[in-house]
């Protein structure tokens, strides 16, 4: 026998899917939603509704925006010859709240992943090689997390990158290994820019 009404049942096993959502934080967001108002709920819904109709993925570099080409595909005051790869859209926020980024960015839409499937082929990395070939890029920054997923993204990417004969580096000092992008802070992202190295 089910403990909860069926509706906040169907509720709480959606949140469980959003990822590191256990059992009890889903209860916790479910009983938080039931105690807000109707318009507040109302709200909510219309955003998400509203999601897939205005947001869109940057045809050049794969970037979460309302538009394509992206904000930052669009601005001529960026250096197009500097290119930032990393895995997700977050990652994005994080480098440029650091400030010392002013180049292009290039997002792979995950890293590479054996044990889950998730190879080469299934992320975006023809197209960042397109963009080499096609454009005067003299760097890629590669900006994946240091962690096992992230040095193996950054490794397939240095050898695939060598024939084009462009210089790529790693982020450098101020990330330690293990750690995650989306939540290092901002000088420590300031710091890694700065002391990027030869990946």
């Amino acid at each position: 026998m089910a403990i909860f009404p069926k509706p906040l049942q169907a509720l709480i096993e959606a949140f469980r899917k959003f990822p590191g959502v256990g059992e009890k934080n889903a209860q916790r967001y479910a009983f938080y939603l039931l105690r807000q108002s109707p318009e507040f709920l109302e709200n909510l819904a219309k955003h998400i509704v509203e999601l897939p109709a205005h947001i869109v993925r940057c045809a050049i570099c794969g970037l979460v925006d309302e538009s394509s080409p992206c904000r930052f595909d669009r601005d001529t005051g960026r250096d197009s010859t500097t290119i930032c790869v990393v895995a997700e859209t977050p990652d994005v926020a994080v480098i440029e709240q650091s400030g010392e980024f002013h180049g292009r960015y290039h997002v792979l839409g995950g890293v590479l992943n054996p044990l889950e499937g998730i190879t080469p082929d299934q992320l975006n990395i023809q197209s960042l090689l397109e963009r080499i070939r096609n454009n005067r890029v003299r760097e890629v920054i590669i900006a994946t997390n240091p962690d096992l997923e992230g040095e193996t993204t950054s490794l397939h990417l240095k050898k695939i990158l060598a024939p084009l004969k462009v210089k790529v580096t790693r982020l450098g000092k101020g990330l330690p290994m293990g750690a995650t992008l989306e939540y290092a802070d901002e000088v420590t992202v300031a710091n890694a820019l700065r002391g990027r190295q030869s990946a």
